[in-house]
């Protein structure tokens, strides 16, 4: 386990075992809009396998800033690069862009894991050739450390692994085309062509070296999943959700394709380890799955938001009660330390976004206020629930859209009274 992680659990034992015994009258739920208009401010992706807005010492959040929010970007549409300074009345210090980004996944921010106080990865493409390609920025330094570029077929970040020595790749392009609203519209895709390229898939990039192995192939999937999965030669391959787990050791996944206008004809979650072995094809959990501890998955089986290892190919407990979840396929996210698991989702016919937040070692349940989705509630523009853990495990980042109609950002924060 990692040291960070360890000491983090160790401290939130002590503090929870004394917090156990202490009702829900001893605790209120604190909102605060962090960013302001004329101009919008989202983060963007779930909080899955501690994707941390936060850096190591809480002060910065990142952010992606722009002038727009009613269309998907185009190419040539830069999005701005942000740090909120918590320590100096959440200013809003512009450092950098992207060309590759869309509003429900942002740029896939990434605080390198090993580096989190000071560097962070995104997503960027290049303007002449269109190519995605990752980005490993320098807060002190002002500066792009490193780029992950790769010609023949070129992806960019899709999950870093906790342990900081790899992250997932995937082609953005062919996601442009066959789920558009986690593509980046008009990005290089040089395997358009093909159904299920035995060259693309989910690819392993080594963050020191920036060696690149093709983890799973859409092929691979393809043959895998035939004679047991419908439309499995006519589909369009894709991968959505590719997550890795706390240890570094195993990659969850959703394999799926396109066949015409039906964008899930396929739609299977799988598994393997981040040595290319053991693909699995697993049970079908709903919702926005979210690694547990060890080699066990969070998702929904309705009405319960159940406990999934992917080893036993079983379902090995659950997460509070049938009445805690009023949506259990919501989008989900588990603090750093494990303690903590939030769940939104929308409510009021899908125009607000609510969360319950849950305390694993006695059930003790909060529920929020609600958060505006205005006219965003469905469709490349919508504004997912997407919570957000900081490091300590006892705040969430949140989106909504505010009075004065722009897309803002929020903190949920648990407080004693």
């Amino acid at each position: 386990m990692n040291l960070r992680y360890l000491r983090a659990a160790i401290a939130a034992c002590a503090v929870f075992s004394l917090e156990a015994s202490l009702s829900a009258e001893n605790f209120q739920l604190d909102v605060q809009q962090l960013t302001h208009g004329p101009k919008h401010h989202f983060f963007g992706y779930i909080g899955q396998s501690l994707t941390i807005p936060w850096n190591q010492s809480g002060r910065y959040i990142l952010a992606l800033r722009t002038d727009f929010h009613d269309r998907m970007p185009q190419p040539d549409d830069a999005a701005e690069i942000v740090l909120i300074d918590t320590q100096d009345n959440n200013r809003v210090l512009p450092i950098e862009t992207t060309r590759a980004w869309n509003f429900q996944q942002g740029t896939m921010f990434y605080w390198h894991p090993r580096q989190a106080e000071t560097q962070f990865f995104f997503n960027d493409r290049d303007p002449q050739t269109g190519r995605v390609f990752t980005v490993l920025y320098d807060i002190e330094k002002r500066a792009r450390v490193r780029e992950y570029r790769f010609d023949d077929t070129p992806v960019a970040n899709g999950g870093v692994s906790p342990k900081g020595n790899f992250f997932l790749a995937i082609n953005y392009g062919r996601m442009a085309r066959l789920r558009p609203v986690t593509g980046y519209p008009d990005a290089a895709d040089p395997t358009a062509t093909e159904l299920a390229p035995a060259n693309d898939g989910i690819f392993r990039v080594d963050i020191e070296s920036g060696r690149r192995a093709l983890l799973v192939s859409f092929r691979q999937l393809r043959d895998h999943l035939r004679g047991k999965t419908p439309h499995c030669d006519e589909a369009a391959f894709y991968i959505n959700h590719s997550l890795s787990n706390r240890d570094g050791e195993f990659v969850y996944f959703y394999a799926r394709g396109r066949v015409g206008q039906q964008s899930m004809a396929v739609n299977i979650p799988c598994s393997i380890r981040t040595d290319g072995t053991q693909l699995t094809r697993q049970q079908f959990i709903g919702g926005h799955p979210e690694w547990d501890t060890g080699t066990v998955v969070i998702g929904a089986l309705a009405p319960r938001q159940v406990r999934y290892d992917i080893t036993k190919q079983a379902v090995v407990g659950q997460i509070g009660t049938d009445a805690n979840f009023p949506n259990p396929g919501g989008d989900i996210a588990l603090s750093p330390n494990a303690e903590w698991f939030a769940n939104g989702f929308s409510t009021g016919g899908g125009k607000q976004n609510r969360y319950v937040l849950l305390r694993r070692s006695d059930g003790l349940t909060f529920q929020s206020s609600e958060f505006s989705r205005g006219p965003y509630t469905r469709g490349a523009l919508r504004i997912d629930s997407a919570p957000r853990w900081n490091r300590d495990g006892n705040a969430l980042l949140v989106p909504g859209i505010t009075a004065d109609g722009t897309r803002q950002l929020h903190v949920i924060r648990i407080q004693t009274k």
